[in-house]
C-alpha cells in the first residue's frame, strides 16, 4: 500500500506539502496542488481520516441540525452546505430535531458534546435559550439559517419584505381583490414565517390604501395538496373569488394554480397567482415566485463556520445578516381582465 512518502517522492515534494495539499488546510499552489492530487491517484493513496484527525485535532465534520429533511427547501439548504463541504474536504453530519424535548436534549448534551464535529450549522430552529448556550459552550464555529439567534451569526431572507414586494407586484398591475393563502396556524414554523408573511401582506395593502378583512386571508397547509385544498375553498365561490392570490410558499400557490385550472379559471387571465421561494417547479407551472435560494443560505453558512476554522483570528460579527430576495417574473401573474371586478 502507498505511503505519503510515495506520494511526495512521485509528485517531486515534501511530505509536508503532500499533507497540505490533500487535506486542504495551509496554502499550496494550483500547480502542486494538482501534481500531488494526481500522483495520489496514480498510486491510489487515501488519506486517513483517522490519522489526519490525530495530527490536527479535528473529525473534518461538519454537523446540521434541520427540523425538516423530506421537503424542497429544507432539502435545498442541506445540498448547498454539502456541495460546499465537499469542496472544501469536510463531511456532514445531519442531526434531524424534532420538537421532541428529550431527542432535542439528546441532541444538544450528548452528540454535538462528543466532539464528533467540528462545527454547527443550524437551519431554521428558534433554539431556547439553554439550547444556544449549550452550543456556544462548546466553543465551536456555529452559523444560523433563518432567524436571529443570541450569540450566534445568522441568515435569512426578511420575510416580511418578500411578502411585501409579492403583493405590491400584484397592486402594480392593479389588481385590488387580493387575498393572502398562507400557512396553518397550528403547523406554526420556527422564527413566525408564517405571521411574518402575513404582516407583509397586510403591509402591502395598507400602504396602498386597500381594506384588509378576515375574508383576504384563508389558512392550509404549506404544501400542493394544502394550496389546492385553499384554492378549491376560495374559487368555488364566485362571490368571493379574487382577481390575484399571493400564496405564503410556491407550493401552496401550485395548489391553487391546480385548483384553479379543474374549475375551469385560467390563470392568469381570470387569476393572478404568486408565491415565494423559486421552486423547481414554478418553471413547469409559469409561476411568478419571490427568489430566496436556499441552496445559496446553506453555501454561505458554511462559509462563516469554515473560515472560522482555517483563518486565524477572523470571527464573524454575532449579527443576523439578511440575504437578497428578488422577483421572477413568469407566467401566472398579469392585469386583471378588462371589466372584472377588482
Amino acid at each position: 500500500m502507498s505511503g505519503i512518502e510515495d506520494v511526495a517522492l512521485r509528485a517531486g515534494v515534501s511530505k509536508a506539502t503532500v499533507s497540505r495539499a490533500l487535506s486542504g488546510r495551509g496554502y499550496v499552489s494550483s500547480v502542486t496542488r494538482n501534481k500531488v492530487e494526481n500522483a495520489a491517484s496514480e498510486l491510489g493513496y487515501v488519506v486517513s481520516s483517522n490519522a489526519s484527525s490525530l495530527v490536527t485535532g479535528r473529525t473534518n465534520n461538519v454537523g446540521v441540525i434541520i427540523p425538516v429533511i423530506n421537503q424542497w427547501f429544507f432539502g435545498s439548504i442541506i445540498e448547498g452546505v454539502e456541495r460546499a463541504l465537499i469542496e472544501r474536504g469536510y463531511d456532514l453530519m445531519l442531526y434531524n430535531l424534532t420538537k421532541n424535548t428529550e431527542a432535542r436534549s439528546r441532541v444538544f448534551e450528548y452528540f454535538l458534546v462528543r466532539k464528533r464535529v467540528d462545527a454547527i450549522i443550524a437551519v431554521t430552529l428558534e433554539i431556547s435559550p439553554d439550547e444556544a448556550a449549550s452550543l456556544l459552550a462548546l466553543g465551536k464555529p456555529i452559523a444560523g439559517i433563518g432567524g436571529p439567534l443570541a450569540g450566534i451569526p445568522t441568515l435569512s431572507i426578511d420575510d416580511v419584505a418578500a411578502a411585501r414586494l409579492a403583493t405590491e407586484h400584484l397592486i402594480a398591475l392593479g389588481h385590488r381583490n387580493i387575498m393572502h393563502v398562507g400557512g396553518d396556524s397550528a403547523e406554526l414554523m420556527d422564527f413566525h414565517v408564517h405571521s411574518k408573511r402575513l404582516q407583509g401582506f397586510m403591509d402591502a395593502l395598507g400602504a396602498a390604501g386597500l381594506p384588509f378583512s378576515d375574508e383576504s386571508y384563508v389558512a392550509t397547509h404549506f404544501d400542493i395538496p394544502g394550496g389546492y385544498a385553499a384554492g378549491k375553498q376560495i374559487l368555488g365561490d364566485p362571490r368571493r373569488r379574487p382577481t390575484a392570490i399571493f400564496a405564503a410558499a410556491d407550493e401552496v400557490a401550485i395548489g391553487v394554480i391546480l385548483a384553479a385550472r379543474e374549475l375551469g379559471i385560467s390563470v392568469p387571465d381570470d387569476l393572478s397567482v404568486i408565491g415565494i421561494d423559486n421552486h423547481p417547479l414554478a418553471d413547469l407551472f409559469g409561476l411568478t415566485s419571490i427568489a430566496q435560494k436556499p441552496a445559496k443560505q446553506g453555501e454561505q453558512a458554511v462559509d462563516l463556520v469554515i473560515r472560522q476554522l482555517e483563518t486565524a483570528g477572523w470571527t464573524p460579527p454575532n449579527i443576523h445578516t439578511t440575504v437578497p430576495a428578488q422577483l421572477v417574473m413568469r407566467s401566472s401573474t398579469s392585469a386583471p381582465r378588462a371589466g372584472a371586478p377588482r
